[in-house]
């Protein structure tokens, strides 16, 4: 394949040259973070420097972060131990049927438990409101779970608010944030949000897969969901994965030395969706989305699994939704009631601050020739 042209960066994106650099160097430094000689210690240093710097991204003191494996473990461990923690009160959940599946597989299986599950529908749009969430509130409520911006549209929900709405409605309700695409994506820190638990993953921000974290307000006390060492203060066993850290810090690095990056985000998907617009009647906009970097289309009474195979094929990718489904349909388009012929259609665009306008452009002259080449179906 001569050339990449990647509009998938809601799926996972390249890591950074820094956080390589960063990940050479730790694993060079070998040292076990939890031995107790001095070359272990230089590497425990790390680690807890490490925590610093992706603690200050959050606006969370160090104490507050929790290293994982990734954003699926992390919002695992904040819904199993948060329902667990209020389970004197009840058994109840809220949350929204456009959740991840880290989210909603998890709910699931605590439904197949016994536990009682609200799943809020979004509008046409895609969005939740606030007194959605607080209709389904109840008194033995004991968990509500909000994504901050949706993997495959890019609304940004009201989470902010929402917290307010639910701590006003009964303090000890927890609050648990899926902020994977949020993270280092939306202008202000996340504790801000006011979340009691927020899971973060390293891979959507130029660090490597393979590592993420769990912000844990101070004050809420969480059962481990891994046992053993006692590693990351007795929270989340297992030797620490300190080259993966060391990337995770260095990406957040990164991120922070270009002050500009959303705003180029932001320019080159409007960009690109004008352009889609003009050359593609047939287009329609699902969701020009409110973060910067995703938005959704679709191709009505086209395959789009057909269509991202045929664009595959000449070195352009872009999803039919989130790299999770594996080519089945998206639950988030189908929460959303599109019309059959566009949840048949539908794509995700997804984009990074470094994406440019010749690669919009090959993008549009790829689909519109795929467009020119395959059948519709409107059934």
């Amino acid at each position: 394949m001569d050339q990449l042209i990647y509009f998938d960066y809601a799926a996972t994106t390249p890591v950074k040259h820094e956080a390589v650099d960063a990940m050479v160097d730790a694993l060079r430094q070998f040292g076990n973070p939890s031995s107790r000689y001095e070359y272990a210690r230089q590497a425990a240093c790390r680690v807890k420097e490490d925590r610093v710097t992706i603690a200050r991204a959050f606006g969370c003191s160090p104490a507050e972060l929790y290293f994982t494996s990734c954003g699926t473990e992390s919002d695992n461990w904040a819904i199993r131990r948060g329902v667990e923690l209020g389970r004197r009160r009840g058994r109840h959940i809220v949350t929204t049927a456009i959740e991840h599946a880290a989210v909603l597989e998890t709910c699931k299986d605590l439904e197949r438990q016994g536990c009682e599950v609200t799943y809020l529908k979004p509008d046409k749009a895609g969005r939740i409101t606030v007194e959605q969430l607080t209709a389904a509130l109840r008194p033995d409520t004991v968990l509500v779970s909000m994504m901050l911006v949706n993997n495959e549209t890019g609304v940004i929900l009201p989470v902010a608010d929402c917290v307010k709405a639910v701590k006003a409605f009964d303090p000890a309700i927890l609050f648990h944030c899926d902020a994977v695409q949020g993270f280092l994506k939306t202008p202000d820190p996340l504790a801000r949000l006011g979340a009691d638990l927020v899971a973060v993953s390293g891979h959507k921000v130029g660090a490597p897969k393979g590592v993420g974290a769990l912000y844990i307000k101070k004050g809420v006390r969480l059962r481990p969901l891994l046992t053993g060492g006692g590693q990351e203060d007795g929270l989340r066993s297992g030797t620490e994965a300190t080259a993966q850290i060391a990337g995770f810090a260095a990406a957040v690095r990164a991120n922070a030395a270009d002050p500009g990056r959303l705003e180029r985000a932001a320019a080159i998907k409007e960009y690109t969706l004008a352009k889609l617009k003009e050359t593609l009647p047939k287009l329609e906009v699902i969701s020009a989305g409110d973060a910067p970097h995703i938005c959704a289309v679709t191709l009505p009474g086209y395959k789009s699994e057909v269509v991202v195979r045929v664009l595959g094929d000449q070195g352009v990718c872009v999803s039919s939704g989130s790299a999770c489904h594996k080519g089945k349909p998206s639950h988030v388009f189908a929460a959303m009631n599109l019309p059959k012929p566009w949840l048949d259609g539908a794509l995700r665009l997804s984009f990074s601050p470094d994406s440019t306008k010749e690669e919009a452009d090959a993008l549009v002259s790829a689909l519109t020739d795929a467009a020119g080449r395959l059948f519709t179906t409107l059934s």
